[in-house]
């Protein structure tokens, strides 16, 4: 088995998502709590999705449910889409992809965080249905938001 990190950093996993998901270091970022939370779900470590997620969103994590689906699924590979972080808020979208029962997968999600005590906590995500065209790779404040409200990023899951 490989010793590179699954996030796809190119990384050793000690050097990389290892060291987060160990307790070693914090994630110094949103996208790098995305990245190491991606590879917890690859190791099956639920204790550290369930460290990661904001307390006050606790009570929607199903630990045992979601370590059954990380156990059944074969990991393929993680993609950033975009990232994005403001004053203690950030938004993550990202893909990954994964084999379920023979058949390949993408879960395309807009994930939200908030930093609270130097930590970055997952907060919640929007599931997309299908991969978002975009015309640059990153979203400005003022441009439409990725989700299709209509509305401004900012006034949408900027700060959802």
């Amino acid at each position: 088995m490989s010793d590179l990190c699954p996030c796809d950093s190119k990384e050793k996993f000690s050097d990389c998502c290892g060291a987060f998901i160990s307790g070693d270091k914090l994630p110094p970022s949103a996208e790098a709590t995305m990245r190491s939370r991606y590879s917890a779900y690859v190791k099956c470590d639920m204790d550290y999705i369930e460290s990661t997620h904001h307390p006050s969103t606790l009570d929607t994590f199903d630990k045992k449910e979601s370590k059954s689906w990380a156990e059944e699924a074969q990991w393929l590979g993680l993609e950033i889409i975009n990232s994005n972080e403001e004053d203690g808020e950030a938004v993550v979208e990202f893909e990954c992809r994964y084999n379920w029962d023979g058949e390949e997968k993408t879960h395309h999600e807009i994930s939200h965080f908030q930093k609270e005590n130097d930590k970055w906590y997952f907060v919640d995500g929007k599931v997309l249905g299908q991969p978002i065209e975009r015309m640059t790779p990153k979203i400005g404040r003022n441009e439409p938001c990725p989700c299709g409200s209509g509305k401004k990023y900012k006034k949408c899951c900027l700060n959802a």
